[in-house]
């Protein structure tokens, strides 16, 4: 028999999923809450554990024109942009892990993985708004705003960090405020050819605070994130405006480089930063979810649509046959404990990027200039093959 399934959510981890589940023979529909699958967010980091995964499905080719391969990861001090570590990316990624580093702008993604999805007779309904999930003795049935039903014999929750479907089977969450907010926004690289950013994925460091910025979008935008810590603002969206002097004001007295590029940053968006341990659980008879559904990470780890994307072809993998709950607890069997500790590193950097000067501070410089400063171990993290898992 076929398995029918519903992906709740046309972002990047409902896209992958529907590829996925379609390459492994699945009968499976993507249902979109917004009215078009869009240009939504700005850049994301997408390292060799989740290239490795679109070079699978057919897509990395595509997605290469709409991307930039970065050079290096670098970490910078805060106040005289002194180099502390820099990682080597671009052929190395490709030497030692099989598959690319790259950069893109999110909405750029989302359009290759689109086109992918429909070119292979996937449907996409937008304006398609989850309201709840009620799981049967065989399968489930979505409900939409509106009255409208649907019934599948697997419903995938790929809804993001508010996820409805989540809520449906699990119940509320506890989720606790990090005390970081973090500005973002997007900059024509004309308007900043004349400083020092180069391709590569530069963090800098400072006391309560960092910055980050990289290229997307072929080098047409420079992506920028800055993360301070304040108590006042506990939104957690990204589509709330910031005050741009609030950002400059934070960052007085910073290296002029990353006052220079904050200048340009003329309305920055805003969000709080909340954190999620771990869920005991991700299913609930032929429910499931993936990404930041089921593991929301804190940006300190470059993880995010990564993971989703792991999850994505790991869930395809599982879904064999017409035994859809057993097939989630093989799916959750292989991607709780790896998820979980991506998380932990993430945590972990939010605390090691916003050290104050001292003896701390000094350590951890240190520490990074003979390593790396993104995860203790890029081998386990980069060289996963979600594709082999026991390789």
């Amino acid at each position: 028999m076929t398995v029918r399934a519903a992906v709740v959510g046309g972002g990047i981890g409902g896209l992958v999923a529907a590829l996925a589940l379609r390459r492994a023979g699945v009968d499976v529909r993507v249902f979109e809450q917004a009215p078009a699958v869009g240009a939504v967010g700005a850049g994301i980091q997408l390292a060799p554990n989740a290239t490795r995964v679109l070079d699978a499905l057919g897509v990395l080719a595509a997605v290469r024109p709409i991307a930039v391969e970065p050079t290096a990861f670098e970490f910078r001090r805060w106040d005289d942009g002194r180099l502390l570590s820099s990682t080597p990316l671009g052929a190395a990624m490709v030497a030692d892990y099989g598959a690319p580093y790259l950069h893109a702008h999110r909405g750029d993604l989302v359009g290759v993985l689109s086109a992918a999805v429909l070119a292979a007779g996937v449907p996409v309904e937008v304006g398609a708004r989850c309201v709840d999930v009620v799981p049967g003795e065989r399968g489930a049935e979505v409900r939409f705003a509106g009255g409208r039903r649907e019934t599948a014999d697997l419903v995938v929750g790929a809804d993001g960090i508010h996820s409805v479907v989540r809520h449906a089977i699990l119940g509320a969450e506890d989720a606790r405020f990090t005390g970081h907010v973090a500005f973002r926004g997007l900059i024509p690289a004309e308007r900043v050819a004349g400083l020092p950013v180069g391709r590569t994925a530069t963090v800098r460091m400072g006391p309560g605070r960092h910055c980050v910025h990289y290229f997307v979008s072929a080098g047409r935008l420079l992506n920028v994130v800055c993360v301070i810590e304040e108590d006042a603002w506990t939104r957690e969206s990204w589509t709330d405006h910031g005050d741009p002097a609030e950002l400059r004001a934070a960052f007085a007295g910073w290296d002029p480089v990353v006052r220079a590029v904050i200048d340009e940053l003329a309305a920055p968006l805003k969000w709080a930063l909340f954190d999620r341990l771990p869920f005991e659980r991700w299913s609930k008879g032929s429910v499931t979810l993936l990404g930041d559904a089921c593991h929301p990470m804190l940006p300190y780890g470059a993880q995010g649509a990564a993971q989703a994307i792991e999850d994505a072809f790991a869930l395809a993998a599982c879904v064999r046959d017409d035994d859809v709950p057993a097939a989630l607890a093989r799916y959750e069997a292989l991607r709780h404990e790896r998820t979980a500790r991506v998380q932990a590193i993430s945590r972990g950097n939010a605390t090691r990027f916003h050290l104050p000067d001292g003896t701390e501070q000094q350590a951890r410089d240190a520490a990074i200039a003979v390593s790396n400063g993104l995860s203790p171990d890029l081998a386990w993290l980069y060289g996963f093959d979600v594709l082999d898992p026991d390789s």
